[in-house]
Parts: structure tokens; C-alpha cells; sequence
């Protein structure tokens, strides 16, 4: 059975913003760029994945984000057991991808913390604590970027109006989310 402890043990809400962490959820780390590489994977994953900087796509399972012209992080729409962390496409990938060296899968669900920010002031707490400019961003249901939010690198992902996904690594994760319940008490 695995012992899955988080570092976040509440869940933040203001007038405007609401915080919590989803959890567990499946996260994949993908690399390659081998045409073969990228058959394989739209055949297991059932989508294409993003070839643009800053995009994502998704089908009703997987969501796959760009993070560099080779790398791409593939998480479960919907959260996991949490007695368990083996997972049948992260094996299927192993054995089709790594195992060939096409590419690398690499699970990472340990690595990072996924938090969901939701209400009409997630931009303003972000555009207080990132040199990233999210005008253009939050238009764009699906758009993601990489930043650093108060001097740590995320993930962001828009997930619609006024809702995202951030990704933190797991060791910042307590601290950033100190930072956001500060920074949002102030809003």
C-alpha cells in the first residue's frame, strides 16, 4: 500500500480565489522526437500531442502539455487510487518507447504537486508574483506556459474562464502555497 502524504493539508478560499490541491493524480514525463516515437504515442494516448509552444491538448482521459520541442507532461483527467501507483499506459509507454529508445517516459506524479486555482482574481495573484504577462493566456482555454510565481518555477495550465492548473515541484509546493494563501488574503 503506498503511503501517500501530502504537504498540503487545507484549502484555501476568499472572496474571490479558491485553492486545493487534487490529488493523486497520474503524471508522465515524455521525450522523444523520432517519428516513430510520436505514432506510438498517439496510438496509446488516443491524441496528438501539441507541437506548439505554450499549448496543450486533451482527449477525455489524458491531457498532454508542451513543455520544450521534445518534452511533453501527460496527466490523468481525473484523480487516481490513492493505495496504488502503478499505472497501465505509464508500463505500455515503458515497454514501447523507453525499452526501444524511441524516447523516455518517466513517471513524475511524486515530483510534482498539482493545484487548482479557481475565481476572478487568479490572474491578479499570479501578475503579483511573475514577470509572466497573462493577458493573452487567459483567453486561451488550453494554453500553458512555464514561469516562476514568487522565484519558483510552475506549471500553469489554463483550463478555462478564470481556472487553472499550477504544477509546483513537490519540495516548493509548501511554500508556494503559503505564499498564494498570503498573497490572497490580500486581494
Amino acid at each position: 500500500m503506498l503511503n501517500y502524504n501530502s504537504p498540503i493539508n487545507n484549502h484555501i478560499e476568499y472572496n474571490d480565489i479558491s485553492v486545493k490541491e487534487v490529488s493523486p493524480i497520474m503524471k508522465l514525463n515524455l521525450r522523444g522526437k523520432k517519428r516513430e516515437f510520436f505514432t506510438i504515442i498517439g496510438k496509446h494516448l488516443d491524441m496528438i500531442l501539441p507541437t506548439e509552444a505554450n499549448t496543450s491538448s486533451s482527449s477525455s482521459k489524458l491531457t498532454s502539455i508542451w513543455l520544450s520541442p521534445d518534452e511533453w507532461m501527460v496527466i490523468s483527467n481525473e484523480t487516481t487510487e490513492k493505495d496504488s501507483n502503478n499505472y497501465d499506459l505509464e508500463e505500455s509507454l515503458y515497454n514501447s518507447i523507453s525499452k526501444t529508445n524511441l524516447g523516455a517516459v518517466v513517471d513524475v506524479t511524486d515530483q510534482f504537486v498539482m493545484l487548482e486555482l479557481e475565481g476572478s482574481k487568479v490572474y491578479e495573484l499570479f501578475s503579483s508574483g511573475s514577470p509572466f504577462n497573462f493577458n493573452e493566456f487567459k483567453e486561451k482555454k488550453g494554453s500553458s506556459t512555464q514561469t516562476l510565481l514568487n522565484g519558483i518555477d510552475v506549471i500553469i495550465l489554463n483550463k478555462g474562464i478564470n481556472l487553472v492548473n499550477l504544477f509546483v515541484r513537490r519540495s516548493f509546493s509548501e511554500h508556494l502555497y503559503s505564499w498564494i494563501n498570503d498573497s490572497a488574503s490580500r486581494l
